[in-house]
């Protein structure tokens, strides 16, 4: 039973671990496009170079901070007789790294370089958010446009009704103004459409100068499904933000072991050799010496164990944090879904109200007022559903991103 049980949780934990795979969404930015620019963001060269320092400062941590010391010294000894004597002294010396301080100082160099590593992926996690939000609003601007040029040929058509109508002395001139008026405030819409749709161009294309203005139909996002225990497990797997604290905990422990090591003086070693007494006597010898350790090496040793315990807190804190924010985006991606449907069912019948309430007014059946009610209900409706879809999508990518499910974020 105990066995059969066993299998069962090891098969459970294995297909929540490959539940979520890479992904290439329908109607989605290309990997060969947004890699590209994600590589060339201000951010994440910034990030870039300082792995290449990190690296660096790894290098010289891996060698040993003393050099050889030469000692050169020249005298000249006299005596109550008169005679002067020339005396010289040469000798070399090195402090030698204990073996402990060595290895500490290998695994401080590993972890300032993960925690570049760490800053460089949360730099390019970043300038994924900003992609997907940017070229999302972009498109949602465009469609924007799209629909207050559609508002815009509704509001002539209804303009043209009513001129047939006052032609036949079916309606009034009131009723013509008014309706002109509607086609003027439709076409101020428009332009602030096509501003908007021009404003969120410049942006995308300012940050992300590569991006083809090729403007495509709006994603639909799909549904997160109901696995929560898989995203989360992914996103915290796949969080630089999670992992830059975790090595900077790190490395406050190697800086810990540093000092905990360096409580023992390194010792320097020499050899030196003289000639005094012009050249009667000869000296030769072995040279060692060891600082006496005072205080000051406790007291360091003793915060950096302190920092140590600061670091773990912000660990957990920041995994808390995490948590919760994942926890909120799924259950607010979900909420969005649902309401885009929500939306577009309501969309589609407004569209079909304005219809017959377009062709009831040709025919003399209903009065201006409720066509205008019924473009200004449709015009709302269309535009609370494109909103709808904004939002649904940047959640959905949102949560692309932070998982690393697109453009090959994913760790190595």
């Amino acid at each position: 039973m105990m066995l059969r049980l066993l299998l069962i949780a090891l098969l459970t934990s294995a297909t929540s671990a490959h539940a979520l795979q890479p992904v290439n969404p329908p109607g989605f930015l290309p990997t060969g496009i947004a890699r590209p620019q994600l590589e060339q963001d201000g951010g994440v060269a910034t990030a870039r170079a300082g792995l290449d320092v990190a690296l660096q400062e790894a290098g010289i941590l891996d060698k040993s901070p003393y050099e050889w010391i030469p000692r050169v010294t020249g005298q000249q000894r006299r005596v109550e007789s008169g005679q002067r004597y020339n005396e010289w002294n040469v000798g070399i010396e090195r402090t030698i790294r204990l073996p402990g301080k060595a290895s500490a100082d290998d695994r401080l160099g590993k972890a300032v370089v993960e925690e570049s590593r760490a800053r460089y992926g949360e730099a390019l996690h970043d300038a994924a958010r900003d992609l997907t939000a940017l070229w999302v609003d972009w498109l949602a601007a465009e469609h924007a446009r799209a629909l207050a040029e559609h508002s815009l040929s509704a509001v002539q058509a209804s303009l043209a009704a009513v001129e047939k109508r006052v032609r036949a002395g079916d309606a009034s001139k009131l009723d013509l103004g008014i309706a002109r008026a509607e086609l003027a405030d439709q076409r101020r819409v428009d332009n602030d459409a096509k501003t908007q749709a021009s404003v969120a161009w410049v942006h995308l294309s300012t940050r992300f100068p590569g991006v083809k203005r090729q403007i495509v139909a709006l994603p639909t996002p799909l549904p997160i499904g109901d696995d929560a225990a898989a995203w989360r497990e992914r996103i915290l797997a796949e969080s630089d933000e999670l992992k830059l604290v975790q090595t900077q905990m790190q490395k406050m422990q190697a800086q810990a072991e540093r000092a905990r090591a360096d409580k023992t003086p390194d010792p320097t070693l020499g050899v030196y050799r003289g000639s005094e007494v012009g050249g009667r006597e000869r000296i030769s010898g072995v040279m060692i010496s060891i600082p006496i350790p005072g205080g000051g090496r406790d007291a360091r040793s003793a915060k950096t164990i302190a920092e140590i315990a600061v670091a773990q807190q912000e660990v957990e804190l920041k995994k808390r944090q995490l948590e919760t924010s994942i926890a909120s985006a799924i259950v607010f991606a979900r909420g969005a879904y649902d309401s885009l449907h929500i939306a577009n069912e309501g969309a589609q019948a407004m569209q079909e109200n304005a219809r017959l309430m377009q062709r009831a007014y040709a025919l003399g059946e209903a009065e201006l007022q409720a066509l205008l009610l019924a473009r200004r209900q449709e015009t709302a409706a269309m535009n609370n559903a494109l909103q709808a879809q904004v939002i649904a999508l940047k959640t959905y990518y949102g949560l692309l991103v932070d998982a690393h499910l697109i453009w090959d974020l994913a760790h190595e």
